[in-house]
């Protein structure tokens, strides 16, 4: 029996052919036909010359082609590279080399950045480019042309749960790193393979699919890029279960309450505050073409995942949209799901989610040893069992995350959390990016989610920058929305409401935009660059504040 991602696919085409697969606002492909267009990209692929195990990237937004490209991938054995659509010259030069790849599809506004790069890349041989609306010069064959003159036959080798799954990091904090899964580990953990609430094994290949066949689709909108592990992971669980997947390229506050509107979606999928909150405020001002509030009355779920999604808002989730379910879980590309909570109004928060974690993850110390409920010691976040191989091209990277402990293997990324007294676990952060002021360590995310307690506060990140007394303070970057100018003793008022004295911002420098990736996720580089290229506007003497520490 193979725990492959192709053969679960396969298995939902062959019981549900004339269900809807994808869909964005203006067409609609059903199970066979993105079948039978998988079939033809993958055959194109192989008669380039693309072998089992080797790399094909994937540039594109969220499209209807770059789910089946995704497919078309695994169908041949070869492993998907995912490419961040916002690098630059230089960094795609990195991954195109890092992954070894020898194949790419992308969307023709990507073409002049691709042609100057693939130039220089030695083993980047095939370039498949899709059509968008742009009229940019490119090198390679078009996507539809590239199907049209290929097989649409499923006639492949037989295929493994041993097959490789590569998914590269943001790299928010370093170069991105390609983690590499076993197919069958990542879909254990991420795809459906194991009951999230009750750890139960799916024990058979068709479960899923038979399950799909028998009720009606849910429709779901993965709205961060597929770039994104959460939304490939959220995309390939609907195509397991015959559901339908909304792909749509363009993020706005707006848009999402437009689309829920026109198609009906029952579970979106978003990455904490970067989408959540343009879409409360579009959903608090109502629907601008219409002048009425927007109806979100087919929307069942909104789940989050690997980004703050600060407390504050989930209260106005919660008061806005009552009797929906709202989530809040954690994971990481190097984990995949470790665990999740149901968002309450006025619930007790402090940090990041609070969460129930799976019966494979857990919080140790240094040594290994599970961390005391109640103790308030910090440890680090583990998980065993079903955990990637390693890093891609990364021994010593992946020696540092991949650790065993009394013969037991886990994956050990950096994420701080804490063990509360009824067993839940609160996370804090990634420990390279925590701030040690005096000894004591401040974890970014928990100071983020207090500053956006204040209602002028539309985003911001946090860092440390140097201080000459305890070695670094707490400073924040900090959006603001349109119009407001709050002091930072107002922004440091509010903070203290939520978090303790020592962990408040003494510094602020206020911008235009935050930074994030597209998938939402900060990028504390530039917020560093920030800090150190600027007077801060507004800043607090230590010693001044110091006195109620």
């Amino acid at each position: 029996m193979a725990y492959n991602i192709a053969d679960l696919v396969e298995h939902a085409v062959d019981l549900m052919p004339e269900r809807i697969a994808l869909l964005d606002d203006s067409r609609e492909e059903t199970y066979a036909q993105m079948e039978e267009r998988a079939n033809r990209l993958a055959h194109y692929l192989h008669d380039q010359g693309v072998r089992e195990g080797d790399k094909v990237g994937i540039y594109s937004r969220n499209t209807i082609e770059a789910v089946e490209s995704m497919v078309a991938i695994f169908k041949l054995r070869a492993v998907m590279v995912n490419v961040n659509y916002r690098y630059i010259e230089n960094e795609l030069r990195y991954i195109f080399d890092n992954s070894d790849m020898v194949a790419l599809v992308h969307e023709r506004r990507y073409s002049d950045k691709v042609r100057a790069v693939a130039a220089q890349s030695e083993k980047l041989k095939t370039l498949i480019v899709v059509e968008d609306g742009t009229d940019l010069d490119y090198s390679g064959v078009e996507y539809e042309a590239a199907l049209a003159q290929s097989s649409p036959e499923r006639d492949f080798p037989e295929r493994s749960g041993d097959d490789l799954y590569i998914l590269y990091t943001g790299g928010t904090t370093g170069s991105p790193k390609g983690v590499m899964w076993r197919q069958e580990d990542v879909w254990r953990v991420l795809g459906g393979g194991i009951n999230f609430m009750t750890g139960e094994y799916v024990k058979d290949e068709w479960e899923l699919a038979n399950a799909g066949a028998a009720s009606g689709p849910m429709t779901r909108f993965p709205i961060p890029p597929m770039i994104h592990g959460g939304s490939q992971w959220a995309t390939l669980q609907s195509l397991f279960g015959g559901g339908r997947t909304v792909m749509y390229p363009e993020f706005s506050g707006h848009g999402v309450w437009q689309l829920i509107e026109k198609l009906g979606i029952n579970l979106m999928f978003i990455t904490g505050d970067a989408m959540a909150r343009p879409m409360m405020d579009a959903l608090v001002e109502g629907n601008p073409e219409t002048g009425k509030p927007y109806d979100p009355s087919t929307l069942w779920v909104i789940a989050s995942s690997a980004a703050l999604f600060s407390p504050s808002l989930k209260d106005k989730f919660c008061e806005l949209l009552p009797n929906r379910m709202i989530s809040d879980s954690i994971g990481s590309s190097e984990t995949g799901f470790g665990g999740l909570s149901l968002v309450t109004k006025g619930a007790e928060h402090a940090g990041g989610p609070r969460v129930k974690i799976d019966a494979s993850t857990s919080v140790i110390d240094e040594n290994g040893k599970p961390v005391e409920p109640g103790s308030g010691q910090i440890g680090l976040i583990a998980r065993k069992g079903h955990i990637p191989i390693g890093y891609y091209k990364d021994e010593a990277k992946s020696k540092a995350t991949f650790v065993e402990y009394d013969g037991v293997r886990y994956s050990i990324p950096g994420d701080y959390a804490r063990v509360e007294a009824d067993g839940t676990v609160t996370m804090l952060g990634r420990g390279s990016m925590s701030i040690n002021s005096g000894g004591e360590k401040v974890f970014p995310e928990e100071v983020e989610g207090a500053l956006k307690s204040h209602p002028d506060v539309f985003d911001a990140l946090v860092v440390g920058v140097p201080d000459e007394r305890f070695g670094q303070r707490v400073a924040a970057v900090v959006q603001l929305r349109e119009g407001a100018s709050p002091s930072l003793r107002e922004l440091s008022d509010a903070c203290r409401l939520e978090i303790a004295s020592y962990k408040v911002p003494r510094s602020v420098w206020f911008v235009d935009e935050i930074k994030r990736s597209p998938a939402g996720k900060p990028d504390y580089r530039w917020a560093k660059t920030q800090t150190e290229s600027r007077t801060a506007d507004d800043d607090l003497k230590v010693a001044e504040t110091s006195k109620s520490s």
